[in-house]
């Protein structure tokens, strides 16, 4: 026997399934496929069903029903959607969803989980929307990384009892030096990627080159495992080794998960947003101190730290699933322990140095 709930938890599930109505709804209205439009519709239909049912629960067990109300991810999400189209979204919204996974029955009103249909078009356009909203979160990481290393630099310094020049020269070097080494490391990484990649295509042309047989065995194998009946995998597969090229191109893409067009993305592009973002969110620590002096410039320092910590935590918000409060609170958590041990071993090398 389950045991029951307690009104708090009915009530959060429907604030769930209500912001998932909400953003369906308005990803349909964005969306420029019209089979995207229809699979969104059709989602938010059953997201609405879960909402009813969360609701009835509430009143059974005599709670109130809080008023609909639309949250913040929402209002953000909708945002990105509206400037870079539903595509770039939505590896966000599935992790929210996953995140969110809620024990309703989604097909007491007709409608099929959501996450067995057929959302969108496969293959290329499918990696390409993983690899855009990847991009999102890949922006949020590299801001917080820049922002939490920096400030952390800047408070040994301060604690130190440095200059101001001190503390401006060292917060501008260690922005410098991190958003360079930030770069370098996503240029080797996706350098290194596509290298490997490269290697296992060449492998596979030259193994059906040498023994096209093989291949055909392995497209018929991939295509069973899809569901097709055996005769009708193997005379796809040798349909497909006809055309040498086609086949190797199919083997890449199915047996390999790999889009050789693309192969990971380009390094300089990666190297490039990387370098950027770091050193936006290392800039928030250290700018005060460009117009500020002292105890006002620490202060402020303080404070525009505190300001990009907050902006980060609601962006992570988006990915975790966890509310904007809590995940804003963690971040300052984190980077205030970071901060205050490099602030103290500052403090304390600065006293034992100046004798």
């Amino acid at each position: 026997m389950s045991r029951p709930r307690s009104p708090r938890h009915y009530r959060s599930n429907l604030r769930i399934e209500r912001d998932n109505a909400a953003l369906y709804d308005r990803l349909a209205e964005l969306a420029s496929d019209e089979r995207l439009r229809r699979a969104y519709g059709r989602i938010a239909d059953g997201e609405r069903a879960n909402a009813l049912f969360w609701e009835d629960r509430l009143k059974q067990i005599g709670a109130e029903v809080p008023a609909p109300r639309i949250g913040a991810r929402v209002h953000v999400l909708t945002w990105f959607a509206r400037r870079f189209g539903t595509e770039f979204v939505m590896p966000t919204v599935v992790r929210l969803e996953h995140a969110d996974h809620l024990p309703t029955p989604v097909d007491r009103s007709g409608f099929r989980d959501h996450f067995l249909e057929p959302q969108a078009p496969t293959t290329r356009s499918g990696r390409h929307r993983t690899q855009s909203g990847n991009t999102l979160r890949a922006a949020v990481l590299g801001a917080n990384d820049g922002l939490v290393s920096n400030g952390s630099l800047v408070m040994g310094m301060a604690g130190a009892a440095s200059g101001d020049h001190a503390i401006l020269l060292a917060g501008f070097a260690g922005l410098v030096a991190g958003a360079c080494s930030m770069a370098l490391g996503e240029w080797l990484s996706v350098n290194s990627s596509r290298e490997f990649y490269q290697a296992q295509i060449s492998a596979r042309a030259e193994r059906l080159a040498v023994a096209p047989e093989d291949g055909t065995r392995s497209i018929a194998g991939i295509y069973r495992e899809k569901g097709l009946e055996p005769k009708t995998a193997e005379a796809l597969a040798e349909h497909l080794t006809e055309r040498p090229r086609t086949a190797l191109d199919t083997l890449v893409r199915e047996d390999l998960g790999i889009d050789p067009e693309e192969l990971g993305g380009s390094a300089y592009g990666a190297a490039i947003s990387s370098f950027c973002l770091f050193a936006l969110g290392a800039l928030f620590p250290v700018a005060p101190y460009l117009f500020l002096s002292g105890h006002a410039a620490f202060l402020t320092c303080i404070a525009s730290t505190i300001a990009g910590l907050a902006l980060i935590g609601m962006g992570t918000a988006l990915f975790t699933g966890r509310s904007m409060l809590f995940s804003i609170a963690r971040q300052l958590g984190i980077t205030v322990a970071a901060a205050s041990v490099t602030y103290a071993v500052g403090h304390f090398l600065g006293v034992a140095l100046t004798g």
